[in-house]
């Protein structure tokens, strides 16, 4: 029976409207970083540049379609990007400007409707069924989140319309940059048929070598073929592929998705070797996340630390409290721990990555110390205070100064 799934497949959520019927809109923001900065330093636009960390071990985070003519695309070493396009801008990261232009870009999606399922900074998925009456048809409703985006930001966002979330993706992907692209009844297999299999949300570079290497080179290869057939490739898989080859996805769009955890990590321009910077480093990721945490008024109840060696040996150590927290002396003492047992116990340490995140998030605000101040949350207030008016960083604890950005 079609739209039936093992257990773990998000597609077996029906929704309550028939497929057709729905109207989902996916906006995905275009080459947002690098556009950001473009916007932010006029004499930029127009020329290659490159977001991403600066050092020997950097990655591209993205890049402007000026570089990307080059070769040059996220994820790839900057030490390769510098080679591919030698004359690009060099642009670190600027997270907090970055979220503040992501804020305008999803409160105009709100405008449209309450149904908005964020998926990164510069991307989301839209339900604007019950908004057609009163903003008219998806496609007029896409047309103008584009002007608004444009209006307020100053930047392009390219935009799929249809009805299900695999479809409205895919005509964000064909239509881009500063695209208006919609996938509808008429035109599906149209549209999906000449595909590569590669194209198929869930379908990796290895999948797709599979599929390939038993005659599935085109979308319409799976359309077509006999479920036996094609179950012997790739299993139980076979049902899900044949949906989306027809265009069936029936999985809702999720407004308000909770963060199941929040993290962060660093990698080190060249290894540490000595533990009193990578304790450095520790404590000003604690700063960084236990300050997330409180300004969105969440604790966490288990910490988890993420150690990478070379070559590239990565490992993870976790404890669980028996209460949530979020007070940064708390995450640093615990982080602490973990990262002293795991650094003795190995002949020659060194580091290459380090991370630090808290899971298993609750709303509750963490306890206050029965101890006065034990746990420093007094500094955390103060800290956090200060750092709201007069910018990240403004103050730290002495012990982090030494952990410095490439």
């Amino acid at each position: 029976m079609r739209g039936t799934y093992p257990p773990y497949n998000p597609l077996s959520l029906r929704p309550r409207l028939p497929m057709n019927l729905r109207a989902i809109l996916h906006v995905d923001m275009d080459a947002f970083y690098a556009s950001v900065e473009q916007h932010d330093f006029p004499q930029w636009r127009g020329l290659p540049l490159i977001v991403g960390g600066l050092g020997s071990r950097g990655v591209v985070a993205t890049c402007s379609y000026e570089a990307r003519r080059f070769g040059v695309h996220s994820a790839l070493p900057m030490a390769a990007a510098r080679r591919l396009c030698p004359q690009a801008i060099l642009v670190k990261p600027r997270m907090a400007r970055y979220a503040e232009v992501s804020r305008a870009v999803f409160a105009l999606f709100n405008d449209a409707t309450p149904l908005v399922e964020g998926l990164s900074l510069d991307e989301a998925f839209l339900d604007v069924t019950a908004s057609q009456r009163l903003l008219g048809t998806p496609l007029a409703i896409a047309a103008k989140i584009k002007q608004r985006v444009r209006e307020v930001t100053g930047l392009a966002c390219s935009v799929g319309v249809s009805h299900n979330k695999w479809l409205a993706k895919l005509a964000t992907e064909l239509g881009k940059p500063d695209g208006l692209f919609e996938i509808t009844e008429a035109n599906r297999q149209t549209v999906l048929d000449p595909l590569s299999v590669g194209r198929l949300w869930t379908v990796g570079k290895v999948t797709a070598q599979k599929l390939e290497a038993a005659g599935y080179r085109r979308i319409v290869d799976l359309r077509l073929a006999s479920a036996s057939a094609l179950a012997r490739v790739v299993g139980n898989q076979h049902r899900l592929l044949q949906d989306l080859a027809n265009g069936v996805d029936a999985r809702p769009v999720i407004a308000d998705r909770e963060e199941k955890s929040m993290g962060a990590e660093t990698t080190f321009s060249a290894d540490l070797r000595a533990l009193s910077e990578v304790r450095a480093w520790l404590l000003k990721l604690c700063e960084k996340v236990s300050e997330r945490a409180r300004r969105h008024g969440i604790s966490g109840r288990v910490l988890t630390i993420k150690l990478r060696s070379p070559p590239f040996v990565t490992e993870t150590r976790q404890c669980r409290w028996d209460e949530p927290a979020n007070a940064t002396q708390q995450l640093y003492a615990t982080a602490d721990r973990l990262l002293q047992v795991w650094w003795q116990g190995r002949a020659d340490p060194a580091l290459r990555l380090l991370g630090v995140s808290l899971a298993y998030l609750s709303a509750a605000p963490a306890p206050a110390s029965w101890f006065g101040d034990a746990l420093g949350q007094d500094q955390d207030r103060i800290a956090d205070a200060l750092n709201r008016r007069f910018g990240a960083g403004t103050l730290k604890r002495a012990r982090s100064l030494s952990a410095r950005e490439d």
